[in-house]
């Protein structure tokens, strides 16, 4: 059965673009070839525990729609604030504290948002998108298509997407477990600077809230692009400069890399999204910073805008 629109993606772009279309009565499929829907709210479940891999945290913002949507997880206890204080570390270590506008954490890991998003949708899983053209997939009718990804993706499927190539700059996201916890307590997150290795670091319990001794590392992009091939290989490099960093005086006791080959873009576009007649596209390159909340922006207005049609 042909659908009013089919969004092709499963992050929170494609999810919230999703459930607009069908809080304003209209039918929409959403497709993914993951598992399960998130796409960079990725958690994966290391040794019995999620560990967030993908997006580090989300500041909420001024947009007064995903106010709502955050006051309603935090009601039911499925995101929290989790701190307005970040470090800034110096390559050779000096450190400052900086205190910003408070970010958010999932109790749950950062996906468990996703999946909250996509209750009630229908989504197709594990299924990947071979060709889009307007108003079909693979070939077949599919009503509105949206493409919620990047645009180096999105240029994969469509031959001739109407819209300016974007660069994209790549991460290899590293967990580091270790038997208990050796850096300061007050360490919840950290930006590196000057250092070829390391770009971030987060406690990842201390923003889950369960203060499990594991930390992501979130390479540069020039480590990044080395080992896009074989992500395992950024592991040590990574554990050695972050044991330098935070002077830890053991190895961890497990490791996991995860490759994200379009995990930020370099700039973004400074409009919501793009849309043409039968094929349209949100994310968090379609607004004025790159970010959680541009990334739901994008899709909850797109999805407005097609349901209004």
């Amino acid at each position: 059965m042909t659908v009013d629109v089919t969004v092709v993606g499963g992050g929170i772009s494609g999810l919230a673009c999703a459930r607009a279309v069908r809080d304003a009565g209209g039918s929409v499929r959403v497709i993914d070839r993951g598992r399960r829907p998130g796409g960079r709210l990725a958690s994966r479940t290391i040794e019995g525990r999620p560990v967030d891999l993908g997006a580090s945290y989300f500041v909420v913002g001024d947009d007064p729609g995903f106010q709502r949507v955050t006051a309603d997880w935090e009601a039911r206890g499925i995101a929290r604030p989790w701190t307005d204080t970040f470090s800034a570390i110096d390559a050779d270590g000096a450190e400052t504290r900086k205190t910003g506008p408070m970010r958010w954490a999932a109790p749950g890991g950062l996906r468990s948002l996703a999946l909250d998003l996509g209750r009630g949708l229908d989504i197709e899983s594990e299924r990947a998108v071979e060709s889009v053209a307007p108003f079909r997939v693979d070939g077949a009718d599919a009503g509105e298509v949206v493409l919620a990804m990047p645009e180096p993706q999105a240029r994969r499927l469509v031959d001739g997407i109407p819209v300016r190539p974007q660069e994209w700059e790549p991460v290899i996201a590293v967990a580091l477990r270790w038997e208990e916890r050796r850096w300061p307590a007050d360490l919840h997150g950290a930006f590196v600077n000057g250092d070829p290795d390391v770009a971030f670091v987060a406690d990842d319990g201390d923003r889950r809230g369960d203060g499990a001794p594991v930390l992501v590392v979130h390479t540069t992009g020039e480590r990044a692009a080395r080992h896009l091939d074989d992500p395992d290989a950024a592991i040590a490099p990574v554990t050695a400069a972050t044991r330098g960093l935070l002077r830890i005086d053991v190895e961890p006791v497990a490791t996991y890399a995860h490759r994200w080959t379009f995990a930020r873009p370099v700039r973004t576009t400074g409009e919501p999204f793009f849309r043409s007649p039968g094929l349209s596209m949100c994310g968090d390159a379609w607004g004025e910073s790159a970010a959680v909340r541009t990334a739901w922006a994008s899709g909850d207005a797109l999805g407005r805008a097609l349901a209004a049609s």
